[in-house]
């Protein structure tokens, strides 16, 4: 048996609601990612290219404009780092290599320091985290 079709599809009245809700949606989720605190460390990488990584395991130390450090995404003394790197140097079987995320205003004896500690610590390798640079269109 054959049914005969009435409906035409695309034929009736725009209905601009479905539309507005799921624009208000997209909105609503928008501005909560903007607007969300975050909580962290604010710290501008210097920007370069073509530098050297490693195959190594990293352990990471950050420095924020003011000199602070933190390891573990806990603030630290140079005292302790040194005693929690040397940690994490016995306890490792492969060597390992220190990250320093450093900002952009940061000190050159402070990155010093940072590298004498590691190898202090028995840390071989130090090297510094960077961006990369900004392509052109």
């Amino acid at each position: 048996m054959k049914f005969p079709r009435t409906a035409k599809i695309l034929h009736g009245t725009f209905d601009g609601a479905p539309f507005a809700g799921v624009f208000f949606l997209l909105l609503f989720f928008v501005l909560l990612g903007t607007l969300v605190y975050t909580p962290g460390v604010t710290i501008q990488l210097p920007a370069a290219a073509d530098l050297p990584g490693t195959d190594h395991r990293v352990v990471a130390v950050a420095v924020d404009a003011r000199g602070q450090l933190y390891f573990d995404h806990q603030l630290t003394s140079e005292s302790l780092l040194q005693t929690r790197l040397t940690a994490a140097v016995k306890k490792s079987s492969e060597p390992l290599t220190l990250l320093v995320q450093a900002d952009q205003s940061v000190n050159y004896a402070t990155i010093i320091r940072l590298s004498l500690i590691a190898r202090a610590a028995g840390m071989k390798e130090a090297l510094l985290a960077t961006l990369p640079p900004p392509t052109t269109p």
